[in-house]
């Protein structure tokens, strides 16, 4: 006579078939995150390789961030400023390829409702236009690509949000930690809009075209908008000093973070190294110095 299940071997069995659908969800969750981070890392790539071109066709400059009439920006144009931006007619349109736009990042449309965003084409991408798209001394003018000395070390592209009380906007640009003055000095704090939603990592293509995964280092609460940016995982990444990885005349930029924090500490070699220091997961080799 064939012997049945006793109620522990049941309790086992259901629960070790438990811990098996858990893991086995929380695995498809991370494979399906670490897929989107590999699709909007490639969106960045071909961002800074777009945005190399244009300055190849346009006498070694970069692609302006948006024009004085605020009619046309990086990512697209309108006919109106009351209205919205559309995914067409932008600096970077003619450089995305054959459909002429950019792809949406996959990690953005699942936080983002597109209807409630104002700045279509940007796909959830943010452009450095304080000191590339622009410059301190003439924000309707873009950087030269010999302007910035060291690519490596300069913020091109970020994922970005913007933080509001209905929730998370669209939001084409990404911003140091302050108003840039023209003659090098800080103005006033800005808003963040620097996005860290890659598992808590923000995705930025540097201005030699390399991609990184960059951990928070500032949450600030100022926000003009009733949002929460912690809450949200907006902020910024590496020193604030001189706007950091912002400003290609930073010293972070020109000397690395150890010119920084030996600046800071009075110490000069030893410790760890830079990589090590600045805490960067990369998706590619990392850039040697930074």
């Amino acid at each position: 006579m064939a012997r049945g299940f006793t109620v522990l071997e049941l309790l086992l069995t259901v629960t070790v078939g438990a811990l098996v659908t858990v893991a086995g969800t929380g695995l498809y969750r991370w494979s399906r995150q670490q897929a989107d981070i590999a699709v909007s890392s490639r969106n960045l790539r071909q961002l800074a390789a777009a945005n190399l071109n244009y300055a190849q066709d346009h006498n070694g400059r970069y692609c302006p961030a948006q024009d004085q009439s605020n009619l046309r920006r990086w990512h697209g144009g309108r006919k109106k400023t009351d209205e919205a931006f559309e995914a067409a007619g932008g600096f970077l349109t003619p450089y995305f390829g054959l459909d002429a736009q950019l792809e949406t990042c996959p990690l953005f449309r699942k936080l983002v409702d597109a209807a409630v965003s104002f700045e279509e084409g940007a796909g959830g991408y943010g452009y450095n236009s304080a000191y590339i798209g622009g410059t301190p001394e003439d924000w309707g003018t873009p950087a030269g690509v010999m302007d910035v000395e060291t690519p490596g070390r300069t913020v091109m592209f970020a994922t970005t949000a913007l933080s509001r009380a209905e929730g998370l906007q669209e939001y084409p640009f990404a911003e140091p930690f302050f108003w840039p003055l023209e003659d090098g000095g800080d103005g006033g704090e800005l808003q963040p809009s620097v996005h860290f939603r890659a598992g808590g990592r923000a995705i930025v293509a540097w201005c030699d075209g390399q991609v990184t995964l960059e951990k928070p280092s500032v949450f600030r609460a100022l926000n003009f908008y009733g949002g929460d940016n912690e809450k949200q995982g907006i902020g910024w990444f590496g020193p604030q000093e001189e706007n950091g990885y912002w400003n290609p005349r930073s010293a972070a930029v020109r000397e690395g973070v150890r010119a920084l924090e030996e600046e800071k500490t009075g110490r000069t070699g030893g410790g760890g190294s830079e990589e090590e220091d600045k805490e960067v997961i990369t998706l590619e080799p990392p850039v040697e110095g930074r």
